[in-house]
């Protein structure tokens, strides 16, 4: 690609922050905690294979002056102004001139949602719709951050595991940046609407026979080959841009800290985010507390509900710190249909620091807790549902109270599984191939009527 096209491709040059020199790739292990530079192509540890974070050595960082430029950034003409990733980006690991690749993701909106915190028995219930990003997914905020990274170093091409959301994610940025993409996807696993969008983007994607875990093996594989560059959020790139949300969200409340976050559980990368978002801003002495986060799984995909149970029961110190993979995961929420998560170490930090919870749901809660979202008018894909059902379950056991300040994360656009929601609503939705239907408690079946004036008329008197 020529140097003229490369410029054509990227937004900007990002602002002079405080990381720089100040800020390195670290690994977790508390037993090993070796640092790399932040131009090492690293995604986990090459001493112990343990995760790795980008930390900041020596923040000089003020939080007042931050919170003021973040402000007067937001609306803002500029290509990294209008990006709700970009206008933090004192807190994002980039020097002054690097190439930032964007498409205005970020600055997505915080709903009001009466019914469905009537549902939940709460007071009052707030959606955070990421759903509302450029690819219609959380995604976005984190896949910046990773292609403008590949962009720095150079990479021929990025490369990811995906149950859709993130493959859609890569190949748009990668297109905006003129890298090629290749995409790992389980055959037959994904929605057809997030592999069309794959394909229009130009990805190259190559369909497994295999779950989402065999396709991560595989990706893990290929970052050994210097040309690529991985995406997954194994990589701490995309966890920093991805952590921007929770900056955003806090300022949506006017920096008052919500009681509660809660948040669907996959790939554990958006949890791992948001926990690191939110302790990054009690650090800078923006928030005085942190909310308690809670992870939902579904309930034939819940690894780190498992482990989370298990601490509960035998104490932290007493327990066994270690994930036990779900060998054939099951879910119709296919965002979340992963039974080895990469970042489960990092979410389950985030969850304990802040006294929160993860738990389970059923397939026939988060259809009814999907319905109940869209009669906000709002609409989300079928894991995003996971956050009201599990917060109603969470309400019903005491965890939170009904007069709580509680914020769900919606991950995806209600557009990226339609399938899903024409199903639930005729009524032919199966948990599993010829299991009995789930018995929506809202469905909203098409009537087919004459068509006569008259005949509209008389269905329409005996709707609800």
């Amino acid at each position: 690609m020529s140097e003229q096209g490369k410029s054509a491709a990227v937004a900007g040059k990002a602002e002079a922050g405080s990381a720089g020199i100040q800020t390195v790739q670290k690994c977790l292990d508390a037993g090993c905690g070796r640092e790399f530079a932040l131009h090492d192509r690293a995604y986990t540890c090459i001493e112990c294979g343990g995760p790795l974070e980008i930390v900041t050595q020596n923040p000089a960082a003020n939080g007042a002056a931050l919170r003021k430029a973040w402000e007067t950034r937001r609306g803002g003409l500029e290509p990294r102004d209008r990006s709700g990733v970009w206008r933090f980006r004192e807190m994002l690991p980039f020097e002054a001139d690097a190439p930032i690749v964007t498409l205005a993701e970020g600055n997505t909106p915080l709903y009001e949602a009466p019914r469905s915190a009537a549902y939940c028995k709460l007071d009052g219930l707030r959606l955070k719709h990421q759903g509302c990003n450029p690819t219609g997914s959380f995604k976005d905020t984190g896949m910046t951050a990773a292609v403008t990274q590949a962009v720095v170093l150079k990479a021929q091409t990025v490369v990811c595991a995906s149950t859709g959301n993130t493959a859609a994610s890569l190949a748009a940025y990668a297109a905006r940046a003129g890298l090629q993409s290749a995409i790992l996807l389980p055959h037959g696993q994904i929605t057809s609407s997030k592999l069309a969008q794959s394909m229009d983007y130009g990805a190259e994607v190559r369909e497994i026979d295999g779950n989402f875990d065999d396709c991560m093996r595989l990706i893990q594989e290929l970052g050994d080959d210097p040309s690529i560059y991985v995406a997954n959020s194994i990589n701490p790139f995309r966890i920093e841009g991805q952590k921007t949300v929770a900056y955003e969200l806090i300022e949506q409340c006017g920096w008052n800290v919500p009681d509660h976050v809660v948040v669907p559980g996959g790939n554990l990368g958006n949890s791992s985010a948001l926990g690191k978002g939110f302790s990054e801003l009690w650090k800078l002495g923006l928030i005085s507390r942190l909310p308690k986060l809670s992870v939902i799984q579904a309930e034939g995909a819940a690894p780190l509900a498992h482990l989370f149970a298990r601490i509960a029961s035998a104490g932290l110190e007493n327990a066994a710190e270690e994930i036990e993979p779900v060998t054939n995961p099951k879910t119709l929420a296919t965002a979340i249909k992963i039974g080895s998560p990469v970042s489960w170490r990092k979410a389950l930090r985030a969850v304990l620091e802040s006294a929160g919870s993860v738990i389970t749901v059923s397939e026939a809660e988060i259809a009814d807790a999907k319905a109940m979202i869209g009669r906000d008018g709002i609409g989300c894909e079928p894991a995003s549902a996971t956050t009201v059902a599990g917060i109603r379950r969470l309400v019903a056991s005491g965890k939170i109270k009904s007069s709580d300040d509680v914020v769900a994360v919606l991950t995806g656009h209600l557009l990226k599984d339609p399938e899903y929601v024409s199903q639930y609503h005729r009524g032919t939705l199966s948990a599993e191939a010829g299991g009995a239907p789930i018995e929506g408690a809202f469905r909203n079946v098409p009537v087919r009527v004459a068509a006569r004036k008259e005949a509209i008329l008389g269905s329409l008197q005996g709707a609800k």
